[in-house]
């Protein structure tokens, strides 16, 4: 008999617990089904785009078509009226002699400058990452001419080139040398630009390159000293390998920059002597307002923002497939 009652007891507590269980489920389930016959209403936010979109249209888009259909009048830049001359300003880019001169200008402006600024950026940026006295005064210093208007920046070095009274030739005078005309010579013209740009914005290239480097975990250098890694070893077996993407972003930057170089060159040559220092976008410069070709002058434009287009477009995937290489 207290067998019996004690059975009952446990199968009235296990059907309970199991009605129990089974109204809180079915609870559970209204519940799901109330909120999917009534979804919350979320307010869409779409709109908020279209301040982007139509400034992309008005200072992008509709500049470059409006170029890119002047390529094909012969306006003057003023004049109310002008002529439609076909692919003739095409045909023209591609036989001036200008053209080809002024492009590889443009050429040693981007790539020379890329070059010096992402060796002596990440010399400073290795230098810097080590246990140094001062490294936050020097990391200033080396900061300091970005902050600088480029046109300044060409002023203050036109200054210092200067044939008469300038501070190279003050220097030289101290020593009895001849002063020397640097300014005006076709050879050295190019690269005295080259080193001024590479000045003013190797320290972009510094901090890309000291952010890529204090990124690196120190346990990847302790095991390679404890497995005998020379310091060169280290350098392209760890840290070249981890600082791609940093390699990658100073490099797409920087061509693009040193491409489309406009203000130092205005200020410190004005692209003389004759075209002697010329890139293409103060060619382009010099045709639209000293000539008044603004035909030729879009022309021009529209041919350099290809050429920057492709280039920058290559060095990145170039770029992009050496990080997954040495990945």
């Amino acid at each position: 008999r207290f067998l019996k009652s004690w059975e009952e007891n446990i199968n009235d507590s296990g059907s309970n617990l199991e009605h129990r269980e089974l109204k809180t489920m079915s609870e559970i389930a209204r519940d799901v089904h109330v909120k999917q016959v009534k979804p919350k209403k979320q307010s869409s936010l779409w709109w908020m785009y279209i301040p982007a979109l139509l400034s992309v249209l008005i200072f992008m888009i509709y500049p470059f078509v409006k170029g890119a259909f002047i390529t094909f009048t012969n306006w003057n830049g003023f004049s109310q009226v002008y002529q439609w001359v076909g692919f003739a300003q095409y045909e023209r880019l591609f036989a001036d002699p200008d053209t080809w001169h002024i492009l590889k200008n443009t050429l040693l402006y981007g790539l020379g400058s890329t070059f010096f600024q992402n060796v002596i950026g990440l010399l400073y940026a290795l230098l810097l990452n080590q246990s140094i006295k001062m490294k936050a005064i020097t990391r200033t210093i080396v900061y300091l001419p970005v902050m600088i208007s480029p046109l300044i920046m060409g002023y203050i070095w036109y200054f210092f080139f200067s044939y008469d009274g300038g501070a190279l030739n003050d220097l030289l005078g101290v020593f009895g040398i001849t002063p020397i005309n640097a300014l005006a010579s076709p050879s050295s013209n190019p690269w005295i630009i080259v080193m001024i740009n590479t000045y003013q914005y190797v320290g972009i290239a510094m901090i890309v390159y000291l952010a890529g480097l204090q990124s690196i975990p120190k346990d990847y250098y302790e095991a390679a000293e404890m497995d005998g890694a020379t310091r060169g070893q280290q350098f392209f077996g760890i840290t070249l390998p981890l600082l791609m993407p940093s390699i990658t972003i100073n490099m797409v930057i920087n061509i693009i920059g040193g491409l489309k170089l406009f203000d130092v060159i205005i200020a410190l040559t004005a692209g003389g002597p004759g075209n002697a220092s010329q890139s293409m976008s103060t060619f382009m410069y010099d045709l639209y307002f000293k000539r008044q070709d603004a035909g030729y002058a879009a022309t021009q434009g529209i041919f350099m923002a290809f050429v920057i287009l492709i280039i920058s477009f290559c060095a990145l995937a170039y770029f992009k497939r050496k990080e997954t290489e040495m990945s």
